[in-house]
C-alpha cells in the first residue's frame, strides 16, 4: 500500500456547508471531519448515484498528481480542465513505501485514473500496442487494465464495470487481486456486486449517512441484485406498464 489515509488541508473557517458544494455532500463533510482510513491494498467505493463516490474518487486521483480527465500518473496532459477544488485541498498520509511517490515530484508517481466516459479518449493519448479506436470499448478497457495496470502504483477507478461483460469484469478482479499483492494500491468507485466480492478488499458505503465501513453481504446493492434475479417482476412491476 502506498497511502494510509486521506484528509482535507483547508484554511480555518474554509470548506464550511455554507461554502456550497462539494463541502454539502455528506461523504466530503465526514473526509473535512475525521478522514479516510484505507485499511487494505482494494477499497472499494459503493453508494447510490449522487452519493458522492465518484467525486471522492476523482480528488483522490487529482491529489495524487493525475489529470482529471483520466490517464497516466507522472505527468499532465495539455487539457483545460482544472483540478477540483477538494482534489485540490486533499492531502494523503503515506506509507513508508509511499512516501516517494505521494511527496516526490511527479515524475516518481506510477498509477492510473480510469473514469469510464472518458477512458477511450484518455487512452487514445495513452503508449498502448494497439489503438483504443481499433476495437470496442470493452476491448479497450481491458487493454488498458493489462498493460498500464502493472506495476506499484496508485490506480484509481471509476464504474470500471461500465464497458465490461460478466467474463471481462472476472478478469479485472483477478487483475486486482495481483496488484493489490504486488504492493500496489486500489481505489475504486462501483455499482458492481461482482467486483466489490473480491476477497480481502475494503468496502466504504456512501451515502446521506456519510461514509462507513460494510461487508459485502450488507450492501444494499448486492441484496437487490440477489432479489432481481431471483424474481424480476418484483422490481419490473413498479416500472413497467401494467
Amino acid at each position: 500500500m502506498l497511502i494510509e489515509r486521506a484528509y482535507v488541508d483547508l484554511p480555518q473557517g474554509e470548506g464550511t456547508a455554507e461554502d456550497g458544494w462539494p463541502w454539502t455532500v455528506p461523504c466530503v463533510r465526514q473526509l473535512v471531519e475525521e478522514g479516510l482510513p484505507f485499511r487494505a491494498p482494494v477499497t472499494f467505493l459503493v453508494g447510490e448515484n449522487g452519493s458522492g463516490k465518484s467525486t471522492l474518487a476523482e480528488a483522490l486521483a487529482e491529489a495524487f498528481g493525475v489529470d482529471p480527465y483520466g490517464g497516466s500518473a507522472g505527468y499532465k496532459y495539455a487539457g483545460s480542465r482544472e483540478p477540483s477544488v477538494l482534489g485540490r485541498a486533499m492531502r494523503f498520509d503515506p506509507t513508508s513505501v509511499g512516501r516517494r511517490m505521494v511527496r516526490g515530484p511527479r515524475t516518481c508517481r506510477r498509477g492510473f485514473f480510469l473514469r469510464a466516459e472518458t477512458a477511450l479518449e484518455a487512452l487514445s493519448r495513452e503508449r498502448l500496442s494497439q489503438s483504443p479506436g481499433d476495437m470496442s470499448h470493452g476491448e479497450g478497457f481491458l487493454m488498458a487494465f493489462r498493460e498500464k495496470f502493472a506495476q506499484p502504483g496508485l490506480y484509481v477507478m471509476d464504474e470500471p464495470e461500465a464497458a465490461l461483460s460478466f467474463t471481462s469484469c472476472l478478469e479485472l478482479v483477478g487483475l486486482m487481486s495481483d496488484l493489490g499483492s504486488g504492493g500496489a494500491q486500489i481505489i475504486c468507485a462501483t455499482h458492481s456486486p461482482l467486483l466489490t466480492a473480491l476477497p480481502g478488499a475494503a468496502i466504504v458505503e456512501v451515502g446521506d449517512h456519510g461514509m462507513r465501513q460494510a461487508q459485502w453481504a450488507e450492501l444494499g446493492l448486492v441484496d437487490h441484485w440477489r432479489r432481481y434475479l431471483k424474481d424480476p417482476q418484483a422490481y419490473l412491476r413498479h416500472v413497467l406498464p401494467g
